[in-house]
């Protein structure tokens, strides 16, 4: 039988049917005809190999499947039941309602991003958090830029272009995404001076690399990695004392960053902002993602002379935070001057809630669900800090038939609910889910329960 492709509808025919008014008012005509040309394009080159012109409806579905495809973010909103609290993949730090509430401000209407109201001319949008910063660290200035290692970046290339920088073979970490802090500083135009061995590095040795010629000494936080046996580091400030006393810079990169003392929640200590400044750190350089709870963003702290030749660098202005990090950064940052962190900021709200609070949202899962166990588990802090430690947890864990199904029937949901597995059990962590998104989870969990053993309904029927 010879297939006729004249027989197709046209784009002009396709457009007057009336399933597709709507879609036209949703999506615009030019988007509409481009998805039907491509469907049209689909039946033409499979008719030519000998399959059956689609009808008139299978043309229509398939040009709203593509209009759906072309339209729906890849950047989405997922619900995070892994109990890993600084989930990279999955955008670390949730912000507050305070934070969000001021980003929409911002982006709604024209701001006051560079301009001075008192005076009517142009101003500086590093004022914006600078006097939140130093008053909750007690540093003398501060910039914001894009992302913590931007802020390194900035820093060595300010103060190091061209000089050697003295860093601990202990330090010289590989975080995600192949980010190694080598690159960072050889792109900086600094040259790297190794100082120590891997395990052991004492006061000796960095006296040693500045009678090589060492202009500046870099501390870099282990962030995701722990060394542990025969080994030994100089204190923060013993390397502060032999730099001041050489009139060197002492950087202090700390990679997530914290304002609050993570061993008052059952943690081990990571080191705090306020301390580095304490003890001599001359520029600080934190995340704004991470343990501060507030958008990304690169945070330096520090002497104000050396953060003025930082604001000055041609760099800072290719790195420079828009005016919707620093709102959301200006919103978190007023939580820790309210000393409402704990319970505004997300992070610390779920890094504060105890065991018995998160067994209590696990068992009421367990029986709106009607099915699952509530069993002990762990939960971690994630981003890059406290290796190792965890947080006391409780999980529902789900006995389904077909796993990885069932976690791609997950993936799949609006909003994707990700979870972990243990012991080939489906395992949900209620303390990163947020409160606000509880319902939606327990409504998908209901509907995928219900296919899994619900009578003639079985998740690999369904995948």
């Amino acid at each position: 039988m010879t297939i006729n492709l004249r027989d197709l509808p046209s784009v002009d025919q396709l457009l007057q049917t009336p399933r597709l008014q709507g879609r036209i008012l949703h999506y615009g005509r030019p988007l509409v005809v481009q998805a039907l040309r491509f469907a049209l394009d689909e039946a033409r080159a499979a008719a030519k190999t000998g399959a059956d012109l689609p009808p008139r409806d299978v043309l229509l579905a398939r040009a709203e499947h593509l209009l759906e495809a072309w339209t729906r973010p890849s950047l989405r909103p997922v619900i995070n039941a892994t109990g890993v609290i600084l989930h990279t993949n999955l955008g670390r730090a949730p912000l507050s309602q305070p934070a969000l509430e001021a980003m929409t401000a911002a982006a709604q209407a024209y701001s006051t991003l560079e301009f001075d109201l008192v005076s009517g001319k142009r101003g500086s949008r590093s004022v914006h958090v600078e006097g939140l910063l130093t008053r909750l660290t007690g540093a003398e200035a501060a910039l914001v830029v894009n992302n913590n290692a931007g802020a390194v970046l900035l820093a060595l290339s300010t103060l190091a272009r061209g000089k050697k920088v003295a860093i601990a073979r202990s330090q010289l970490v590989e975080i995600g995404g192949s980010f190694r802090l080598p690159d960072v500083m050889k792109q900086s135009g600094a040259k790297l001076l190794e100082v120590g061995t891997t395990n052991k590095v004492r006061i000796s040795d960095y006296q040693e690399a500045i009678a090589q010629g060492a202009a500046v000494i870099l501390r870099a936080h282990h962030s995701n990695f722990k060394i542990i046996g025969f080994t030994e580091e100089p204190t923060l400030a013993d390397l502060a004392a032999l730099a001041h006393r050489h009139g060197l810079p002492l950087i202090d990169d700390l990679g997530s960053g914290t304002l609050l003392d993570t061993a008052t929640f059952g943690l081990g200590h990571e080191p705090m902002v306020q301390e580095s400044l304490a003890a001599g750190a001359d520029l600080v350089c934190f995340s704004g993602d991470k343990l501060l709870g507030g958008p990304q963003a690169g945070i330096v702290v520090g002497r104000v002379e050396l953060v003025n030749r930082l604001k000055k660098h041609p760099l800072a202005r290719a790195l420079r935070a828009d005016k919707l990090c620093l709102a959301a950064l200006h919103a978190t940052l007023l939580h820790y001057l309210k000393d409402e962190a704990t319970s505004r900021i997300p992070v610390w709200r779920m890094i504060s809630m105890s065991a018995e609070q998160v067994r209590g949202r696990a068992e009421a899962w367990r029986s709106r669900l009607g099915r699952g166990e509530v069993v002990r588990a762990e939960s971690t802090v994630g981003g890059g800090s406290l290796p190792e430690e965890v947080l006391p947890t409780f999980v529902l864990a789900l006995d389904v038939k077909h796993l990885n199904r069932f976690l791609k029937r997950l993936r799949e949901a609006d909003p994707p609910v990700i979870a972990r597995v243990a012991d080939d059990r489906v395992l949900l962590d209620p303390r990163t889910v947020l409160p606000e998104q509880e319902e939606s989870l327990l409504t998908i969990l209901q509907t995928l329960l219900l296919e899994t053993f619900g009578v003639g309904a079985q998740i690999d029927e369904q995948a």
